[in-house]
């Protein structure tokens, strides 16, 4: 995979300390149109349930947000779910969403 620019590998590391926090089985981060942040880890209630991803847009969409530029998964499944795609795409048709393993190892960034 090639190299991400600051910007994106800061959202792997906001994801995978997002991750790591609560020891959840993925964390993610997003940038939102306006340059900040968001980080997430799973949500897994008896009530609803969300990935880390939807968290992360859940967050930034209740901040305010109007757009995403970037988003980052960090997963030990190794895979990125239709869902957490879908809740990036809602908003932005072309943002990369970047597929992290827990080493910060890059697997896949999708752009579409």
């Amino acid at each position: 995979m090639p190299d991400l620019e600051a910007e994106d590998q800061k959202l792997v590391t906001l994801a995978r300390s997002s991750r790591a926090r609560i020891q959840a089985p993925e964390g993610a981060a997003v940038r939102d149109t306006d340059g900040r942040t968001y980080a997430a880890g799973t949500v897994d209630q008896p009530s609803f349930k969300l990935t880390a991803l939807q968290a992360a847009v859940a967050a930034a969409l209740s901040s305010g947000a109007e757009g995403i530029e970037a988003a980052a998964v960090v997963s030990e499944e190794g895979l990125l779910k239709g869902a957490s795609v879908q809740a990036v795409r809602d908003l932005a048709r072309y943002a990369p969403i970047i597929l992290a393993a827990p080493d910060g190892a890059i697997l896949e960034v999708l752009e579409r």
